[in-house]
């Protein structure tokens, strides 16, 4: 029964991994998340890299391979309306799924050595963990429940995508108003496929302070 189990939860993981990205774009606009097209990996004719690009926009040397919207006005775009996704993939089914924060979800964005070790002290406490996705290799984004626009906005660690404020926390980025995450299944600049550790049909979003100490502490912990 075990090996069972286990068999379905590695086909379950290859299932998600081989996607079609249009799909999982109408299942986070059916949810009601708001959703833009990205631009994905480039890798040129045939198999080798060009030089100084490894994103299908015009930006050479681009920071962020994939993972960005495609269009300037992305805040304009974003939307939950599932015609408008489902043509936006029709014409390009190759492109990455972009999710905007801040108006249903904000995202905890941190190293993945961090989120994995501060998930662990989650579960552990009995704390409720809502979505979980690990991008690439190297980030994990908590979903948790956005905020609104503050009062205070001292009270904001806002997400710096070219570059990080002082004031936050070495390595941990808060996503939230006019700001984006890539969603699985999207790709990375290496060909890797996001996914999903904690599914957001599965696990609701929990308020972002009951998870930020545990995340702060393992952002600071000595490597």
């Amino acid at each position: 029964m075990v090996d069972v189990v286990r068999r379905r939860r590695v086909r379950g993981r290859a299932a998600e991994r081989h996607q079609p990205l249009g799909d999982g774009a109408a299942q986070y606009a059916s949810m009601g998340w708001p959703v833009c097209v990205g631009e994905h990996p480039y890798r040129g004719t045939g198999d080798a890299m060009e030089p100084g690009r490894g994103c299908s926009c015009d930006r050479v040397g681009c920071p962020a391979p994939g993972a960005h919207p495609v269009s300037p006005a992305w805040q304009m775009q974003a939307t939950v309306d599932l015609n408008v996704v489902q043509g936006w993939w029709e014409t390009r089914p190759e492109a990455n799924v972009i999710l905007a924060t801040g108006r249903v979800f904000d995202v905890l964005d941190v190293p993945a050595a961090a989120g994995s070790a501060a998930l662990e002290r989650m579960l552990a406490a009995g704390t409720a963990v809502g979505p979980v996705a690990l991008v690439g290799q190297d980030r994990m984004l908590f979903f948790v429940t956005t905020r609104g626009s503050p009062a205070d906005e001292d009270e904001w660690w806002s997400c710096g995508l070219d570059s990080e404020p002082e004031s936050v926390v070495a390595g941990l980025r808060w996503h939230c108003r006019d700001s984006y995450v890539p969603a699985p299944p999207s790709r990375d600049a290496s060909g890797v496929a996001a996914r999903w550790l904690r599914s957001p049909r599965e696990h609701p979003l929990p308020d972002a302070l009951r998870l930020l100490e545990y995340l702060v502490d393992a952002c600071e912990a000595p490597s």
